[in-house]
């Protein structure tokens, strides 16, 4: 029989020692699979679209914006994608320009613009990725409310795992984990789901 004492590694490089650990392992690496998938979809719908990854993510904020009746400035496009206000403009001047995206005056303010995604973005998004969001819709209403409740319980555990800062980086000192405590604690309380290598983070 084989020695179940000793750490097992699959071919990710998640390791386990034990029938739970292996059980998790399969899940995160399901989750791994599915984090390729989408990166590759994503691929295939920019290549399509012959956009770059942050056009295409300017065009589905707006449409998401413009499917709520909300408005978008050019400062909180920046601020969704997290890019500086010069490269806002560069952005916003290349998606005016492939006719992605239109300027509109703002009503109350007199140099501000408002932000609309053109009908023909609208079209050219849905005709890419329509199919796709049915098929992953059929997936998630074909589960029970039992599943369901335990996917949404999952994924909102894993969001919360990643959403803490071991590094500190995202606060003032003294408010973020420590790394070099944090980290060797999480493991050794968890040890199914430490790593040999980081590129599977």
């Amino acid at each position: 029989m084989p020695d179940r004492s000793a750490p097992i590694y699959d071919a990710s490089g998640y390791w386990y020692s034990s029938s739970n650990e292996e059980r998790g392992v399969e899940v995160l690496n399901a989750l791994r699979r599915y984090r390729a998938a989408e990166s590759e979809m994503r691929r295939r719908t920019r290549t399509s679209m012959k956009m770059g990854e942050t056009d295409l993510a300017a065009v589905r904020f707006l449409l998401r914006a413009q499917r709520r009746s909300e408005t978008v400035s050019a400062k909180e496009l920046a601020d969704h994608l997290g890019i500086t206000s010069a490269s806002t403009s560069v952005l916003i001047n290349r998606l005016v320009r492939s006719g992605h995206m239109e300027r509109h005056s703002h009503p109350t303010d007199k140099r501000g613009v408002l932000l609309t995604a053109t009908g023909d973005s609208n079209s050219e998004v849905r005709a890419t990725m329509a199919s796709m969001h049915t098929r992953m819709i059929s997936a998630a209403e074909s589960l029970t409310a039992d599943e369901s409740a335990a996917v949404v319980g999952f994924l909102r555990d894993m969001t919360s795992a990643i959403e803490i800062d071991d590094h500190g980086v995202d606060g003032p000192a003294g408010q973020g984990h420590d790394a070099t405590t944090a980290a060797p604690a999480a493991v050794a309380a968890h040890p199914h789901v430490a790593f040999r290598e980081t590129e599977n983070a």
